[in-house]
């Protein structure tokens, strides 16, 4: 099951504080070149200049930089690597909520030597309740905590 099946209508109503939604379409203009074979966009999102792209496989960021915004920086989080997710609730005043992803960042998953980890955060407007979508990343943290693990 892809993210979207996973999240559910979380993510769309989460991510729109900061970022606007945009087509399938779209995207796959723009972006498709970037995906791998059989992989399948399924909701994406930009915040200015910048895209998040959530397809059945992976979390892609395209980080544009530069004044023309003609350098990309491309990161890919697999959703299988994903293995811990922390939240923070918005406090008073213009504290923003976040949701940080730890993912195991090394190729192999189960290394005698350690794995590598990374960590990726997302922003929410104030207004928004985070607990739905870190209820279901959290799932996903679980679900591949175990396998990782049997």
């Amino acid at each position: 099951m892809g993210l979207i099946g996973k999240l559910g209508g979380s993510l769309t109503q989460g991510v729109l504080g900061n970022m606007s939604e945009v087509s399938v379409e779209e995207l796959a203009k723009e972006y498709g070149a970037y995906l791998m074979d059989n992989e399948t966009i399924q909701l994406g999102f930009r915040l200015v200049r910048d895209v998040v792209l959530f397809t059945d496989k992976r979390i892609v960021d395209f980080d544009k930089q530069g004044a023309t915004g003609q350098k990309m920086r491309v990161d890919s989080i697999n959703l299988n690597s994903i293995v811990h997710v922390s939240a923070e609730t918005s406090g008073f005043g213009l504290d923003d909520s976040e949701i940080n992803i730890s993912y195991i960042a090394s190729p192999y998953y189960k290394a005698t030597n350690g794995v590598s980890m990374g960590e990726k955060t997302f922003e929410f407007p104030k207004k928004y309740n985070i607990q739905p979508l870190y209820k279901k990343l959290q799932e996903i943290a679980y679900e591949n905590h175990e396998n990782l693990n049997k």
